[in-house]
């Protein structure tokens, strides 16, 4: 976070000691998540995570992705699955979040592992996706090194060409879900004493610890 001290946000503090923070983090996040929205210049600015991955000999890496969904299963993206992230996530089924809302001083993490979605799931986010969306889908080849942008205009045209209305899931596209086994809400405060709950999964359900800033 960054040196200085942060404002008081306006709201009433929430409760973060373990005794009376609310049981289900998946609600708490709903909360936040829906307040971020309100508040944010683009949905996609309150729907931007920070997603970190390692490959089998534990070399991280990290990017931005969009959050398309979530509920008490976990947290759903999706992606090209030639690309890094999707390489080391089929290596190394574990990946962490982070999500920081900056006007309400918020950040939320979450690691666990992760699952790649059905065909069937895929299909059915891919299918409300915009056509020029789908059309870039089979057109770029993610990450791979390409000569200029007049070689994926290129492909882009030939997708339009070969699909026309009917532009279905290509075979290498696709969803992933981070399935939580610890979320901690962070909430800034003044004087740099922030707050911190954390939720860890277990047998008999989420454990919740309030943690030091």
């Amino acid at each position: 976070m960054a040196d200085e001290d942060l404002a008081v946000p306006p709201d009433p503090p929430e409760t973060f000691d373990p005794s009376g923070a609310e049981p289900d983090p998946l609600a708490r996040f709903q909360r936040w998540w829906d307040q971020a929205k309100a508040v944010a210049l683009s949905p996609e600015v309150a729907d931007s995570m920070f997603l970190a991955t390692a490959d089998r000999e534990g070399r991280p890496s990290a990017r931005m992705v969009i959050l398309r969904g979530f509920d008490g299963n976990g947290f759903v993206f999706f992606t090209n699955y030639e690309s890094p992230k999707a390489r080391e996530l089929i290596e190394n089924p574990r990946a962490a979040l982070v999500f920081y809302w900056a006007d309400a001083h918020r950040q939320v993490r979450v690691t666990g592992p992760t699952q790649i979605l059905s065909r069937e799931e895929s299909d059915s986010y891919f299918r409300q996706r915009p056509p020029g969306h789908r059309l870039a889908a089979w057109a770029s080849p993610q990450s791979e090194v390409i000569p200029g942008r007049a070689a994926l205009e290129r492909r882009f045209e030939e997708a339009r060409a070969r699909f026309s209305d009917d532009i279905p899931l290509p075979p290498f596209w696709g969803g992933f879900r981070v399935e939580p086994e610890v979320i901690e809400f962070w909430q800034g405060r003044e004087d740099r004493l922030h707050d911190r709950v954390r939720y860890t999964r277990q047998d008999e359900g989420w454990v919740t610890e309030r943690l030091a800033p």
